[in-house]
């Protein structure tokens, strides 16, 4: 399979218009122009968003012109493609300090010396109201109520802004100043994106591609969440990182290494025909946990994280350079967690107490209001902290 052919295939759920004509395109020689546009609303990236910017940074070893575009303006908006309710407009200070540390985890994958920084700012603020209205001419309300979340809403009456139905016309309008030949995104952003092929095939006559991809599903098998405490993020440790792709499911091999790995398209097919044919799952899970830690980190990050996994999992032993915590005596386990980081809400900490999975110096904690204890604790099988108390 070519570079081409692998582009096109690995990891990709959607090519619209069509797969054969953008493949033609593709091998025609032409440098194309082609883009991933994202709002700066969370501080924090895991593997799932990582997908869209592994296949950026694949058209950029190409020799195509390659685009990241930060929705400066439009997150200012807010964008509800996933959400069943309003997201809430970021200030431009947010917008600032949240690009600032996106840029910095999304450094891990996309080489910034290749790729262009464009801020979608620097053309919407220069449209006045009158060619707003114009460009809202080409698209209906209908189409805008037939989409799942916002039908939902409506059906359950909760409040639908006016401001909602710009979205799609503004991200269209990105895609119409960078003359785009492709854009990337996820599979939610399909109707927007739509908008940007509708607004350039009308106002230049020019036909263009849009590319969704596959869902990196979570440890658990759910979409990767925060508040479900199942996302891999990419400002993990690298044994932290390690270990969470050691608890992914058993059916999550494959995948993983289509989407959250550079591993060839070639040698992920002969693991899957390995796996299918009931190869030992561990020994893939463990490569594909190295691959990973090694492209974000280095192999020698890897070969450390592979060690940490075998001391405080396997062998379970207790790793030396635990934090220690101090609270005060009316703090309760719950709260440890909280503030320890190790859950992020208190619905999690609770599920995780009561499931049996705290234990401070091994006896185990059901009570999610028990009250603090000096000791070790250990959540899960890998995350530990050592406490006091004052």
């Amino acid at each position: 399979m070519d570079k081409v052919e692998e582009l096109l295939a690995r990891g990709v759920a959607n090519i619209i218009p069509n797969k054969k004509s953008l493949e033609e395109l593709l091998k025609s020689g032409k440098k194309l122009k082609i883009y991933n546009g994202a709002d700066p609303t969370a501080t924090r990236l895991h593997l799932g968003h990582a997908v869209p910017l592994r296949k950026l940074q694949k058209f950029t070893e190409l020799g195509h012109e390659v685009f990241f575009l930060i929705g400066d303006f439009t997150a200012l908006i807010g964008d509800n493609s996933d959400k069943d309710t309003e997201r809430p407009a970021l200030t431009p200070d947010q917008v600032k300090e949240n690009f600032r540390t996106y840029k910095q985890q999304a450094s891990k994958i996309l080489d910034f010396d290749k790729v262009k920084v464009v801020f979608n700012s620097e053309w919407l603020n220069k449209l006045s109201f009158g060619d707003v209205i114009k460009l809202s001419q080409y698209f209906s309300v209908n189409d805008f109520l037939g989409r799942e979340l916002i039908r939902k809403r409506l059906d359950e009456r909760k409040r639908v802004g006016l401001h909602e139905f710009l979205y799609p016309i503004a991200q269209g309008y990105d895609h119409y100043h960078l003359n785009a030949d492709l854009q990337i995104g996820g599979t939610e952003q399909i109707f927007n994106m739509q908008a940007g092929r509708t607004l350039l095939k009308i106002l230049t006559e020019k036909e263009s591609f849009l590319m969704t991809f596959d869902t990196l599903e979570g440890t658990d098998g759910r979409k990767m969440s925060k508040s479900w405490g199942n996302a891999i993020w990419l400002e993990d440790s690298s044994a932290d990182m390690f270990a969470k792709v050691m608890a992914i499911k058993d059916e999550l091999i494959v995948p993983y290494f289509i989407l959250a790995t550079d591993v060839s398209f070639d040698e992920v097919k002969n693991i899957k025909s390995k796996l299918e044919n009931g190869e030992n799952p561990m020994g893939f899970k463990k490569q594909l946990a190295t691959q990973i830690v090694t492209e974000l980190y280095d192999k020698d990050e890897a070969e450390s994280a592979a060690q940490s996994f075998r001391k405080t999992v396997q062998e379970k032993a207790i790793p030396e350079d635990i934090k220690t915590r101090t609270f005060t005596s009316t703090a309760t386990i719950t709260d440890i967690l909280l503030e320890s980081e190790i859950s992020s809400s208190k619905s999690d900490a609770k599920r995780l107490i009561e499931q049996g999975g705290v234990a401070i110096d091994d006896k185990i904690i059901t009570d999610p209001n028990a009250p603090a204890q000096e000791g070790i604790i250990r959540a899960g099988k890998r995350r530990f902290v050592n406490i006091k108390i004052e």
